[in-house]
C-alpha cells in the first residue's frame, strides 16, 4: 500500500498503516483498551516480500555488518551506530544434557553492549528515530530495557528517559545512571510505568521505545533469527526455548523466522517453547481463553514479571500458528537451573535467562525431548544484572585464621 520500503498492519482487525509518520498502535483496534487487559492493535511490519525473492540475502547479511538490511525498518546500516549489538556467541555442550547423542546449544545474548538481548530491540528503535530526527526517546523497565536503552542513546549522542519501579535491581539502576540516562524511579509496578510512559508520549510527543507499544522493537529482535539461520547454516535447531514476559522476544523470534519463510529461505519454522515462570504465565494460562484473566504476577524472575502482557495478541496467533510449545517453571526450578548452568558451562545468567533452561530441563526429565534433536537455549541477560536473587548461593559466611594448616582442612 506503501511507496515506503514497509508498512504496518494491524493484528487484530488487519488494517495497514503507511509508514510515513510515527505510529504506535492501530488507531481502530486501540481506541477501547484498558490497564487489566492486554492491549489490541499492536502493529506489525511487513516487506514487498515478492521483490525481496530476488534478492541474495546472504550476499546482502555480509555486506552490511551481518544484517539484512533488506529486512529492516531502516535505510542506512551506518543509523545503528558503532556499538556491535548482536554476533552473539553460539555455545555446544552436550554434557548438559545427560545424554552424548543430544545436540544442545546456548545462545548467549549477554554479550551484547549492555549485556542482554534488549540492545537489539534499542538499537533498532535508536536507528529509526536518528533516521527520522529523533533525539529524545523514553521507556518503561524493570531494568533491562532501559539500561539497554540508556547505552544505546549515549552511543548516538540521544536523550534516554527512562520509567522504572524503585524495587528494580540496583545493578540495572546503576547501568542506566551511569549511561546518563534521566531516571526516574516510580513507587509502582511496571505496568504503571508502562502507562505513564505512553501518556508522556502521547502528551509530549516523546519517542517511546517500549516494546510490543512501537512496533519497531520487534524488527530489531527478529534480528537474532537471521543470526542463528546463519550460525547454524540454514539447518534450524528442532527446538527453541524461549524465556516469555511481555512475549515481545518470542514474537520478535517468530517475525524474523516468518520473513525467512515468506521468502523459502527454510521450509519451516522451529518449535518455539515458551516458557514462563509459575508466578508469572499470563500468556500461557491465557491461550485459550476467551477473555484475559489478570493475575497479580511474583517471580524470582523480575524480567519476565508482568502482569499484563504488552504483547499477547501477537504471541497468542505466532504461538497457534507455527505449533508451538509452552511450558511454567517454578523458582526453584529457575535458580537450580542456572546453577547447573553456571557450575558446568561458565556461563552466568540472569534468572529470566535461566527460565528457559529450566524449561528444557522439565521437558527433558518428562521424556518429551527425543535425545536426537538439537535444541537451542536462548540466554538473553548477564546473571550480574539481578545478582542478589543468588545471594543465597555464596556459602562464605566463614573465615580461617592466617594459617595454612586451617586452608588444608578445608581442602581435604
Amino acid at each position: 500500500m506503501s511507496q515506503n520500503k514497509f508498512w504496518y498492519q494491524c493484528v487484530d482487525c488487519g488494517i495497514e498503516y503507511d509508514a510515513k509518520s510515527i505510529i504506535y498502535l492501530c488507531i481502530e483496534c486501540s481506541k477501547h483498551n484498558s490497564a487489566n487487559n492486554p492491549p489490541k492493535g499492536v502493529l506489525k511490519v511487513h516487506y514487498d516480500y515478492n521483490n525481496l525473492k530476488g534478492i541474495d540475502l546472504i550476499t546482502e547479511y555480509k555486506a552490511h555488518n551481518n544484517n539484512l538490511l533488506p529486512l529492516l525498518p531502516i535505510y542506512n546500516i551506518q543509523s545503528l551506530g558503532t556499538l556491535q549489538v548482536g554476533n552473539t556467541p553460539l555455545y555446544q555442550f552436550n554434557k548438559l544434557s545427560g545424554s552424548t547423542s543430544i545436540n544442545l546449544f546456548f545462545k548467549d545474548e549477554s554479550h551484547n553492549p549492555t549485556y542482554s538481548l534488549k540492545d537489539r530491540a534499542s538499537s533498532m528503535v535508536s536507528a529509526f528515530a536518528k533516521e527520522h530526527n529523533i533525539n529524545q526517546i523514553i521507556t518503561a523497565s524493570t531494568g533491562n530495557a532501559g539500561s539497554s536503552l540508556a547505552g544505546i542513546c549515549a552511543s548516538q549522542n540521544q536523550e534516554a528517559i527512562v520509567l522504572l519501579p524503585k524495587s528494580a535491581p540496583k545493578a540495572k539502576l546503576i547501568q542506566s545512571a551511569m549511561y546518563g540516562a534521566k531516571l526516574i524511579p516510580v513507587n509502582g509496578t511496571y505496568d504503571d510505568c508502562l502507562t505513564l510512559s505512553k501518556q508522556i508520549s502521547d502528551e509530549l510527543g516523546i519517542y517511546n521505545r517500549n516494546t510490543a507499544y512501537n512496533p519497531i522493537t520487534i524488527e530489531g529482535k527478529k534480528t537474532i533469527s537471521f543470526e542463528l539461520y546463519s550460525n547454524f547454516k540454514g539447518k534450524l535447531p528442532d527446538y527453541i526455548f524461549v524465556p516469555v514476559g511481555d512475549g515481545c522476544i518470542i514474537s520478535g523470534l517468530y517475525k524474523g523466522f516468518e520473513d525467512l519463510l515468506k521468502l523459502k529461505l527454510i521450509e519451516k519454522i522451529p518449535t518455539i517453547v515458551a516458557v514462563q515462570a509459575k508466578g508469572s504465565a499470563g500468556i500461557i494460562n491465557n491461550l485459550e481463553t476467551e477473555s484475559f484473566t489478570l493475575v497479580a504476577s511474583k517471580t524470582v524472575a523480575d524480567s519476565i514479571q508482568v502482569d499484563v502482557p504488552q504483547n499477547f495478541y501477537m504471541t497468542r496467533n505466532f504461538i497457534s500458528q507455527y505449533k508451538g510449545a509452552t511450558i511454567t517453571v517454578s523458582d526453584m526450578e529457575i535458580l537450580e537451573a542456572s546453577s547447573i548452568l553456571s557450575r558446568n558451562t561458565g556461563l552466568f545468567t540472569e534468572p529470566a535467562s535461566a527460565a528457559a533452561f529450566a524449561g528444557f530441563i522439565n521437558l527433558q526429565k518428562q521424556s518429551i525431548i527425543d535425545s536426537k534433536v538439537t535444541c537451542l537455549i536462548l540466554l538473553t541477560g548477564s546473571g550480574l544484572k539481578d545478582s542478589s536473587s543468588y545471594s543465597q548461593q555464596i556459602k562464605t559466611n566463614y573465615s580461617v585464621e592466617v594459617d595454612i594448616s586451617e586452608i588444608k582442612k578445608l581442602l581435604v
